[in-house]
């Protein structure tokens, strides 16, 4: 199966790499590429001949200029699949997105899934927890030399490898024509994660609980955790945090 990857970030380029493991013929479209998603300038050559497309781009900003970002984007995006009769159209979104309205990127990236809803194709939308790998630069911008300020917010984060593995399922399957959530096997509060990954790093800082530190100080409830339908990954934090420890 011939698929286009738009972006070559942490799950762009991974996600390139399981499916042309896989067998599948892989194209990556990124500016680095010459394809500008604003433009629509390369599309046309990224998508010729493409079966499926999986969109994993992100807006260069999180407020409310990433709406103008993902209308413009999914716009090209969709007119450029449509003319080169693309037949699936995938994008990674995140678990809760239509929960929590307060936040201009989570509301961006719920238009980014309005948009492919009503567009010409069928797709897939899969809805993913925090990655494991977000979890620290998280906790730096609420932190000082003293403390770690997080709240408590609910949280059932995810290796971003395990997401690859959803997404690579899941492009290379008929298009659900819907959504699929997925998640990391334990939940946590956000505060509890901070502890987890300090003693991990070996790092004395306390964490102060504090419901109005940070961008997820804004969610109420478990908005961001998966429900039973979730499709749970294998890989837990503290594994993770193990493998990935510095020696």
């Amino acid at each position: 199966m011939k698929i286009t990857v738009i972006g070559t970030g942490l799950i762009g380029s991974r996600l390139a790499a399981v499916l042309e493991k896989r067998g599948h013929d892989v194209t990556t479209a990124s500016l680095s590429s010459g394809v500008d998603l604003l433009t629509g300038a390369g599309l046309d050559a990224a998508l010729a001949g493409a079966h499926t497309v999986v969109n994993v781009t992100n807006s260069p900003t999180f407020d409310d200029q990433s709406l103008a970002f993902f209308r413009t984007t999914v716009g090209n995006l969709l007119a450029a699949g449509e003319k080169a009769g693309v037949r699936h159209q995938v994008v990674l979104s995140i678990v809760g997105v239509d929960q929590v309205p307060q936040l201009d990127y989570y509301r961006a990236k719920l238009l980014q899934e309005e948009l492919l809803r009503g567009g010409p194709t069928p797709y897939s939308i899969v809805r993913a927890t925090q990655f494991f790998e977000f979890m620290e630069p998280t906790m730096s911008w609420t932190s000082d030399d003293s403390a770690v300020r997080l709240p408590a917010t609910p949280v059932q984060p995810i290796a971003a490898d395990d997401v690859v593995d959803a997404l690579a399922d899941v492009a290379t399957g008929a298009p659900l024509d819907g959504i699929l959530d997925v998640a990391g096997p334990d939940r946590f509060t956000l505060d509890e994660v901070g502890r987890i990954t300090l003693a991990a790093r070996e790092d004395g800082r306390p964490v102060v609980t504090d419901d109005r530190a940070g961008l997820f100080a804004a969610v109420r409830g478990d908005v961001l955790t998966a429900g039973p339908a979730a499709r749970l990954a294998p890989t837990h934090y503290r594994d993770w945090l193990r493998s990935t420890r510095k020696g």
